[in-house]
């Protein structure tokens, strides 16, 4: 079975997050969910000037790690791709790693009460998207699939957890060629 380490960086969210979403992950890739202990030096990957993350630095310094399998990194930390003013995720298309971000999933941050149920459950729709991405899916025409585009809180609410079962079918195939 392949590892999946999800990795914590800035990650202020309540503790237990991790070993919460790597069981949520585990049935959907087929993968051991591990937290990677220790702090993950992700200081040059800070655009002081924006007070962001860059997303391309983080997947990167992830792919330093020297753990096998998959690797995704958790943070609360607002996150950017050049070409975005923030994003909530980024993927390696076909590659092993994956970046996520809750600063957006969080109802506070639009003025709204806390609702951790709703952060947790805008949390795993995107990391399976991001690992979605890993295993080669690109964005789905099926508003309903967990691999729909997401740019906003919002539209994470509106899709499901799973994959369609076009999209299911492509991770299965590729799980079998490889």
């Amino acid at each position: 079975m392949t590892a999946l380490w999800l990795v914590p960086f800035e990650l202020h969210d309540p503790p237990g997050l991790l070993p919460w979403l790597g069981h949520r992950l585990e049935p959907t890739f087929r993968v051991q969910a591990r937290v990677l202990e220790g702090p993950l030096d992700v200081a040059a990957c800070l655009d002081k000037r924006r007070g962001q993350y860059d997303t391309r630095a983080l997947l990167t310094r992830l792919l330093e790690l020297p753990e096998q399998g998959l690797i995704l990194g958790v943070t609360s930390a607002d996150l950017f791709l050049s070409i975005f003013t923030f994003v909530i995720g980024e993927a390696c298309l076909g590659g092993r790693a994956a970046v996520v971000s809750t600063y957006r999933l969080h109802e506070e941050r639009y003025g709204l009460p806390p609702d951790p149920d709703r952060m947790r459950d805008r949390l795993v729709k995107e990391a399976v998207h991001e690992l979605g991405h890993c295993h080669g899916l690109v964005h789905c025409g099926d508003s309903r699939c967990v691999m729909h585009a997401s740019s906003a809180a919002e539209d994470v609410d509106l899709k499901g957890y799973e994959l369609c079962s076009t999209c299911h079918r492509s991770v299965a195939n590729a799980r079998g060629r490889g």
